[in-house]
């Protein structure tokens, strides 16, 4: 059966690799049937970018994990792969959950993820493991590891959840391979592991790199480690998030600590945490390398509470965000859309020092494929108007509201009138660094998707947007008068390479 599911698996790709592509997004990354979530192995491999992700291609909603795959040059570009990964082994029966890649000094490709496999004791309970399984191959074609599991419930530290243990994201450095992993530990709330290894096979337990202690959420998922900027930094995915203050919402969130990793204790010294995304739809980010030294991450762009909800005659489930470049100023980490998308700007229009007080609208000013970048202050310097609003996706009755409270110096978006059929949570607010009414906001839109990259990366946003695709009026409106430079680009993408 090993080699029939796999098969299977890419028989149906084949018979759904033309089908309904009209309804994509041009430039966020979506499977070529079914389900997606999380980003995995995101990471260079022969000169080219590879993203595996979970996915289940036979169903709009979550099934048995496999990894589907895809790879780019550019970042905006993405070349549908095969099926690189199907729960076809006894220990990832139940599921080929998260991980990360690697390419090995002898060129083959290394999976690192989690299997996951149920078996039902003689009293009739059912029990489930999740262990680290590896695979190598070629960039298209892998081969499970006979010696699966590589890491198991015999390298877990004392105290340790051997259900909720996973998503494994490796790198090398220093002639060793390490990994850090999610786990619930004694006080049942998240921790994440580090492991070390020579060869990639033979693995063991170092330490516990950072722990929840209960305050961020529950268990922490899809860890990422990396040093930037001469800061680590160390973004996880915590479950059962209750909200801590305006920074973090609750649910599902995603968390950012930013501090010194001491390498005798093999612990993360945290200095600074803060939300990595303010929107209603991101969630287990990871990051890779590029061949020029940027430090670019890419997220699932959707939220377990609203994920069981589709719109009529869809033909995919979830899509990634834009990939974006990382960096960290004053114990901040920002984030700006890779510079690769500046190759696909169009049609250039700008408005310099207009006055908005009640709504406007601009000529050139619409569109769901955009790039928008609008600066805005007071008009009077010695003045400060009450609200400044943007509304996309806008017909006439539907609309996206992106409004900014300079007072309180926050931002809300509510997508409530954008049309979508379900009580979902539609509406997220969140603080802003804006001094004296001044804000600069860059907008990505990419047909159902809405982007926000606030002061030049300080601040990010991701929503998705349901409203049919032929709703694209833009305008803006004032309580008070604001001057502002409005600065717009089409974007102009070819559908997925095949």
């Amino acid at each position: 059966m090993a080699k029939e599911l796999l098969e299977k698996a890419r028989s149906y790709e084949r018979e759904q690799l033309y089908k309904a592509q009209g309804d994509r997004p041009l430039f966020h990354m979506t499977a070529i049937a079914g389900w997606i979530n999380d980003p995995n192995g995101f990471a260079p491999y022969k000169g080219e970018y590879h993203l595996f992700f979970q996915y289940y291609p036979y169903d709009l909603k979550w099934g048995t994990m496999h990894w589907g795959h895809a790879k780019t040059e550019d970042f905006i570009r993405w070349e549908h792969l095969p099926c690189a990964l199907a729960p076809d082994k006894e220990y990832d029966k139940d599921g080929c959950f998260s991980g990360g890649a690697l390419e090995l000094s002898d060129g083959r490709h290394l999976l690192m993820y989690t299997g996951v496999s149920s078996k039902i004791n003689k009293d009739g309970k059912t029990e489930t493991f999740q262990t680290q399984c590896i695979a190598f191959g070629d960039g298209e074609n892998y081969e499970k590891y006979e010696a699966n599991p590589v890491i198991a419930k015999d390298l877990l530290p004392e105290g340790s959840d051997a259900y909720d243990f996973r998503d494994p994201k490796i790198w090398h450095e220093d002639d060793k391979y390490y990994a850090v992993i999610g786990n619930r530990g004694p006080d049942k709330s998240g921790r994440i592991l580090l492991y070390e290894s020579r060869d990639a096979v033979k693995w063991s337990f170092v330490s516990v790199l950072a722990a929840c202690n209960n305050q961020y959420g529950r268990m922490w998922e899809c860890p990422d480690f990396f040093k930037l900027d001469n800061k680590h930094v160390l973004i996880v995915s915590p479950q059962e998030m209750s909200a801590v203050g305006p920074e973090f919402h609750p649910g599902n969130a995603n968390v950012c600590l930013i501090g010194t990793f001491d390498k005798k204790l093999h612990v993360l010294d945290r200095e600074a945490v803060q939300a990595v995304d303010y929107g209603l739809d991101f969630y287990a980010p990871q990051t890779l390398l590029t061949k020029d030294g940027r430090r670019v991450m890419i997220g699932w762009m959707q939220n377990w509470e609203t994920s069981m909800h589709t719109l009529p005659d869809t033909s995919f489930m979830g899509q990634m965000t834009l990939p974006r470049e990382l960096s960290v100023k004053n114990n901040r980490l920002y984030q700006m859309p890779v510079r690769e998308l500046d190759a696909y700007r169009a049609e250039r229009v700008y408005y310099s020092d207009i006055r908005i007080n009640g709504e406007k609208c601009l000529d050139g000013i619409k569109g769901r494929y955009i790039d928008m970048t609008i600066n805005v202050r007071p008009a009077d310097e010695n003045g400060l108007y009450k609200r400044f609003c943007i509304y996309v996706a806008k017909d006439t009755v539907h609309y996206t509201l992106i409004s900014f409270d300079p007072g309180e110096n926050t931002i809300t978006v509510d997508r409530t009138c954008g049309g979508f059929p379900h009580d979902i949570v539609n509406v997220r607010a969140f603080p802003v660094n804006s001094q004296k009414g001044r804000l600069k906001l860059r907008l990505i839109m990419d047909r159902f998707s809405l982007e926000l990259f606030v002061n030049d990366g300080m601040q990010a946003a991701s929503f998705i947007i349901y409203t049919a695709s032929d709703a694209d009026g833009i305008s803006f409106e004032s309580d008070g008068e604001v001057a502002a430079e409005v600065e717009k680009y089409e974007l102009r993408v070819s559908c997925f390479d095949h």
